[in-house]
């Protein structure tokens, strides 16, 4: 409900906390679910205290109850364990706190947890956060390696000296979180967050020893399953031991067994890499070897031919034939020289006999008239026109005395 105040009518401070409280009393009770962060129970004293956290974000809230309560679930319940609280929200206006009154707490069992999770899988998996094709492949020599996990903890140690002594030039970027209890999810989350902003990062391990269901919890917190999701640097889960599956190894691109089975599948072995060069330079050789050999038994086989042996043997065979060719071509060009020729004589008789200059030289003349004509009938000529008459020997003029003369 809204308060009409302003700077010149302000409201008492027990006032706005009187306020606060009835607005908080109106509200009814609720079932809260988190993780137990700090237990007080007092000797002799009739409530206890308890801090309610969220596993998965920075919050927490006070929570009392009576000492009858807590004793109903005290042999079960103690610091980081995670319950269920009925509770009813209460305002202590003296000190302006908020905090939940229990009724009623009860222990979440792991049979209940890993349903939970079971069903948190089954969702995300809807979603395709699981799915193969969103995997990305690790890089072959990672420069700079981003590690998350507990500070001092044998996966620490585990990762640094296996990776070091498989490629001693790597390096690594830690960053050193809490992998248990209400401080891991975000710390791990803004852990992966930081590297992954890191250009020179190449890859990412978060890494964590055994430990039961309840320790390995963080790291099926849908916070840090969807951040790993969204990371564009390869992420590897390297959690517990072979037989434990948090949901972070099926959303990450490689899930390693152990840290030191992670540090194994990211780093190669210098040895090994040696060893396969090596292997490769061999190979190599052997195959230049082989085809050199080869082209050696090629040319070898070529030069035993007969025809590199000696190399003019062909043409020398071949002269011979070359020879009969070159006469028999001769003979027959001069064959068919001889009769063109004798044709031709025969043929210049012919035109000869039938010239009209072997007719004038057998006493024969021609006449023709002044325009070039040939005189053929006695028609042809008038009487006294000069005629040009063309004889063997040259040609002179006469002309016709009469017509028909």
């Amino acid at each position: 409900m809204a308060v009409n105040t302003s700077a010149e009518s302000p409201l008492p401070v027990g006032e706005v906390s009187r306020l606060i409280g009835g607005w908080i009393d109106r509200l009814g009770a609720v079932w809260v679910e988190g993780q137990i962060t700090q237990l007080s129970r007092r000797p002799g004293a009739g409530v206890v205290f308890l801090t309610l956290r969220d596993p998965s974000y920075d919050i927490s809230v006070a929570v009392t109850c009576y000492r009858q309560v807590f004793d109903a679930v005290a042999d079960v319940v103690s610091e980081g364990a995670r319950v269920v609280v009925h509770a009813k929200p209460e305002w202590y206006a003296p000190r302006g706190q908020l905090s939940l009154r229990a009724v009623k707490i009860r222990p979440v069992g792991v049979g209940e947890l890993l349903a939970r999770l079971e069903r948190l899988k089954t969702s995300l998996a809807a979603e395709g956060l699981f799915a193969p094709d969103r995997k990305k492949p690790l890089p072959f020599l990672p420069q700079l390696i981003g590690l998350v996990c507990g500070r001092a903890s044998a996966a620490e140690r585990d990762v640094l000296e296996n990776a070091r002594h498989r490629w001693p030039a790597v390096r690594f970027e830690v960053r050193n979180v809490a992998v248990q209890g209400v401080h891991a999810v975000p710390q791990v989350v803004q852990a992966v967050k930081e590297l992954d902003t890191l250009d020179e990062v190449d890859v990412i391990i978060v890494a964590r020893g055994g430990g039961s269901v309840e320790d390995l919890l963080p790291f099926s917190d849908e916070q840090l399953v969807r951040a790993v999701a969204a990371c564009r640097t390869p992420v590897v889960s390297a959690i517990g031991h072979e037989p434990d599956h948090p949901l972070l190894d099926l959303v990450a691109d490689l899930r390693a067994s152990t840290p030191t089975d992670a540090a194994k599948r990211v780093v190669p072995d210098v040895g090994e890499e040696l060893q396969r060069v090596q292997a490769l330079r061999d190979r190599a050789r052997r195959c230049v070897q082989a085809l050199v050999e080869r082209e050696e038994r090629g040319l070898a086989h070529a030069l035993a031919r007969p025809c590199m042996e000696d190399p003019h043997r062909m043409v020398d065979e071949r002269a011979d034939q070359i020879a009969a060719l070159a006469d028999r071509s001769r003979r027959t060009l001069r064959h068919l020289l001889d009769r063109a020729d004798s044709e031709l004589a025969h043929t210049h008789a012919r035109v000869v006999a039938l010239s009209p200059a072997a007719t004038l030289q057998r006493g024969y003349a021609v006449l023709q008239k002044a325009d070039g004509h040939v005189v053929r009938s006695p028609d042809d000529v008038a009487a006294g026109e000069a005629l040009r008459a063309r004889v063997a020997e040259g040609e002179f003029t006469v002309r016709a005395d009469n017509q028909g003369s």
